[in-house]
């Protein structure tokens, strides 16, 4: 999982992030967006087509009030809100911050992943390569923090 703060909560922010990433890579990695009826994905068709006019992902929403659509997802949300509780503020947060909470999160060891963690998950699927691309990097077993002191100062 990735997350990016957003200065606005706007479809155009969704699409700074996709060009961001770079065309061949948000086609790879987000041939689906599966999402809930937010603002920031009130413009489908702006996020789902690129500048070229062509089909780069197709967006599909959860039915209100049903989180178990989106699965596995889940799970990450109560991992994030361990070290960010609910009601925590993201305005002094800086994009490095978020990036160390998801290596956490990602290096976090799953059942389902039979035993492995995300970031593993990934590497053997997309490659190492790409993850560095995208900023990420493990953590060992031993220092993974799951607690709001991981980004204490």
């Amino acid at each position: 999982m990735m997350a990016f703060l957003r200065d606005a909560n706007t479809s155009q922010s969704v699409i700074d992030i996709r060009n961001t990433l770079g065309k061949e890579n948000f086609k790879k990695l987000f041939p689906v967006i599966l999402t809930d009826n937010g603002s920031e994905f009130s413009n489908p068709k702006a996020i789902e087509y690129g500048y070229d006019g062509l089909l780069q992902t197709r967006i599909f929403y959860c039915g209100p009030s049903s989180p178990h659509q989106k699965g596995a997802i889940e799970v990450n949300h109560e991992l994030i809100r361990r070290i960010l509780p609910k009601g925590t503020s993201f305005d002094s947060l800086t994009q490095d911050e978020i990036c160390l909470v998801m290596n956490h999160v990602n290096s976090y060891k799953r059942k389902k992943l039979n035993n492995r963690n995300p970031y593993q998950t990934f590497s053997f699927h997309y490659g190492e390569d790409l993850l560095n691309q995208l900023g990420c990097s493990p953590v060992a077993a031993e220092d993974i923090i799951l607690k709001p002191k991981l980004l204490k100062k």
